[in-house]
């Protein structure tokens, strides 16, 4: 059953409860005085039942001690007192005793409150024990790497990552900062809490507060119904900002004000709202360059740069991309297949413009595409440019694509607008791939949905 120390000093009582302990099925750890019990402790104690008046060292002094002193996992303490002292007895509670007995107690209100007192240290075991297990699970961060610089970042995530001070990652496209940023999140504290995500890049500018900040029912017009904003979903846990850059600069300072006052104002609200998170921010762009241009609040700037994550980009850790071939073969349904030495070096000498993003396409690409189980310098020449050149068998058109390009041809006089060039080269990508979306998906390197999306927004079917 379980192990139960025992501190009292009346020897009969003592010798009683020991007995009706026993008898239970329980070993019992008798002890006459506080420090007494103290010296048993080490004998790990399931439970600890205690008087609370003794000479020398009384049960107050040794609930705090195993309270303050004993280790994480300190036994559950259950007061003894007489009914004079029922209000040290509620304070032996508050200090964090797990309940107590007024004297005289029967056999059953003894047993009964031992066996409450062990259930509930049971169940929290098990809730650490499963806490353990997720950190553990969620501490994987997903970044799979060999070389020493990564290895150096993965240091610096695991020093900062317990802080609550706020992040900044930078680091070219493609390089992975929001899997360095869920490593931050996953190796905190909040790792049992919300992760939210948000693509500053990615929401118009006039949708930025309300998605932020959050707003109430009829705040402005198609406002239905009330949202609480990502920052307030992120209460307790991790609000990632990726591509921080591109928060509209009226914004900032609504931004700054809620990392300084831990208080968020909803669009259409009439009083602040109370919020607790961490702070994780991306950025593929130089702050500094966006502050000394104007872009970029300044004042927001040190208030995002406590503590400074810098990813190197691909081309300069080769050592990554032999594991990180690996590891996206496998991800792409490539179980069982061999990729050649040659190809490997191949992949070596690539400049990598589009980093680990691009790595990963192009091996989801060649995987998909292969004609056999071994993957060759022949089939990244056919299937995936070399140097981010369009193969000639990719092609299946007349189109020039020397360097990766999709020239326009002379502009016209009066201009030409980022729409009607996004127009063209999602129609002369389709034109290179065939048609197949799947392919031109790749080729872009976007999301398939993200270019069926555009294809029937510009009429492209």
């Amino acid at each position: 059953m379980a192990r139960i120390l025992l501190i009292d000093d009346d020897t009969s009582l003592r010798e009683v409860v020991s007995f009706m302990l026993m008898e239970a099925g329980h070993e019992v750890l008798p002890a006459a005085d506080g420090q007494a019990g103290l010296d048993r402790l080490n004998e790990d104690p399931d439970l600890v039942l205690t008087d609370i008046r003794m000479p020398g060292m009384d049960g107050m002094e040794v609930l705090k001690h195993i309270v303050e002193d004993g280790p994480a996992t300190a036994p559950p303490v259950i007061v003894l007192t007489a009914h004079g002292t029922v209000k040290q007895a509620v304070e032996a509670m508050r200090l964090g005793a797990f309940s107590y007995l007024l004297k005289p107690y029967s056999r059953d209100e003894l047993l009964l409150t031992v066996d409450q007192a062990l259930h509930t240290r049971d169940l929290e075991q098990d809730n650490a024990r499963l806490r353990r297990l997720l950190k553990d699970k969620k501490a994987d961060s997903g970044l799979v790497y060999r070389s020493g610089s990564m290895a150096s970042l993965m240091e610096q995530v695991q020093q900062v990552a317990d802080s609550d001070a706020t992040v900044l990652i930078t680091g070219e496209s493609g390089t992975g900062k929001e899997l360095v940023s869920r490593a931050c999140h996953d190796l905190s504290s909040r790792y049992d809490q919300a992760f939210v995500p948000v693509n500053c890049g990615a929401i118009p500018a006039e949708l930025m507060e309300s998605e932020l900040f959050g707003h109430t029912k009829g705040a402005f017009t198609g406002a239905s119904q009330a949202s609480i904003g990502k920052i307030r979903q992120a209460h307790g846990g991790t609000l990632f900002l990726d591509e921080v850059a591109e928060l509209p600069l009226a914004l900032q300072p609504k931004l700054l004000r809620v990392l300084e006052a831990h208080q968020v104002d909803p669009v259409g609200g009439t009083s602040p709202i109370d919020v607790d998170f961490r702070l994780v921010c991306a950025t593929h762009r130089n702050l500094e360059t966006e502050v000394a241009e104007g872009r970029f609040r300044e004042d927001l700037f040190y208030r995002l740069n406590v503590l400074h994550l810098d990813i190197p980009p691909l081309r300069d850790r080769e050592e990554d991309i032999g594991c990180l071939w690996d590891h996206f073969t496998l991800m792409h349904g490539g179980a069982g297949v061999i990729t050649t030495k040659e190809l490997l070096a191949e992949l070596a000498q690539q400049t990598w413009r589009g980093n680990v993003r691009e790595l990963k396409n192009i091996n989801q690409r060649l995987v998909l595409m292969r004609k056999s189980d071994t993957l060759a310098v022949a089939d990244l020449r056919r299937l995936a440019p070399q140097s981010g050149k369009i193969s000639p068998a990719v092609q299946g058109t007349n189109i020039n694509t020397d360097e990766g390009s999709l020239p326009l041809g002379p502009l016209p006089s009066d201009g030409l607008s980022l729409v009607e060039m996004e127009k063209e080269i999602i129609r002369r990508a389709l034109v290179i791939c065939g048609g197949n979306r799947s392919k031109t998906a790749l080729f872009l390197s976007i999301p398939r949905h993200v270019l069926i999306y555009r294809i029937d927004k510009y009429d492209l079917n």
